[in-house]
């Protein structure tokens, strides 16, 4: 397809687009592809290569030994990344609280993002602070890597992903084993009788992947995303990782097929060592010929009745 030829040729030094003008590219995109009018946008990085290869069926399983203190000495267990995607989902289940806002209303989140480029040089810490409407009929105020500006309210049919409108994400389901066939339709609507073929997987992965980097979530969703990401063949567990502040935890990283851009393995998310408590995103980034190592993290969120209002 002469877009795809286009998409691989992006230039990926371009400054980052803001969220108005990754939706108006997005529907821009279904609409060149003759697919169902539906404007989306891909979270901070677009999705700009929807064609996928076949990948291997076995999960990549990675198994790391862990100490583990009992009161007399240590012994020691084998880890898998199922095993610390599970314990996440078992953690986010104890913390997690129900919460239902007002379609009037905006979900404020606070995210650190610092960065260091390859090689060396000096890390720099970015603050974003973002409010975004409920209901999607109202101005959002967004910020990305310290750039803040005003979103218009969604048109008829436009979407983003991981979604903004609370509706929207209250239709995913929150059974791990429907999750992934209800991500399978970022892109067209799925059928829920039919199996996930080999080649849906990535895209799978990268809706679940995605969908944690939500502040907020509602109940049950967050756990279900840990648990049916365990089930996502190729993920494989990183030991020795550490988060933003040098604390030890354990990575998860997934690389799929040569020809999916944003399965690379860059991306990797990482997990407390001991109690698996989802603690942030390692990726990377290439702008102006430069390749920088991010650290991001939510440092806070809330349900808030205006747009710079703070909890």
């Amino acid at each position: 397809m002469n877009e795809l030829k286009l998409l691989r040729e992006w230039d990926a030094d371009a400054p980052p687009l803001t969220d108005a003008a990754r939706a108006r590219a997005r529907f821009r995109l279904h609409q060149a592809m003759g697919e169902p009018a539906a404007a989306m946008t891909i979270g901070r990085r677009p999705l700009l290569r929807v064609a996928v290869g076949a990948m291997a069926a076995a999960t990549v399983a990675t198994t790391v030994v862990v100490a583990q203190n009992t009161g007399t000495s240590p012994r020691t267990q084998p880890v898998s990344a199922a095993t610390v995607l599970r314990g996440a989902a078992a953690e986010a289940r104890s913390l997690e609280k129900p919460i239902a806002p007002r379609d009037d209303q905006f979900i404020y989140t606070k995210e650190i993002i610092k960065e260091t480029p390859v090689g060396g040089g000096r890390t720099k810490t970015y603050v974003d602070e973002s409010w975004s409407s409920v209901d999607g009929s109202k101005k959002s105020y967004l910020s990305e890597l310290g750039h803040a500006d005003w979103v218009p309210p969604f048109r008829p049919g436009e979407s983003i992903w991981p979604p903004n409108r609370w509706s929207e994400l209250k239709q995913l389901p929150t059974d791990p084993v429907k999750l992934p066939i209800a991500l399978r339709g970022l892109l067209r609507k799925p059928d829920p009788n039919r199996p996930l073929r080999a080649d849906e997987w990535p895209l799978v992965q990268f809706g679940l992947s995605n969908l944690l980097r939500k502040a907020v979530l509602p109940k049950g969703l967050r756990p279900a995303a840990f648990e049916a990401l365990a089930t996502v063949p190729g993920i494989k567990l990183l030991p020795g990782r550490t988060d933003a502040d040098g604390r030890p935890g354990l990575g998860i990283q997934y690389v799929g097929p040569p020809d999916t851009p944003w399965a690379d393995g860059a991306q990797v998310l990482v997990f407390d060592a001991k109690t698996y408590r989802y603690l942030g995103m390692r990726d990377q980034r290439r702008a102006g010929g430069t390749t920088y190592e991010q650290w991001s993290t939510v440092a806070a969120n809330a349900v808030v009745d205006r747009v710079m209002q703070r909890p």
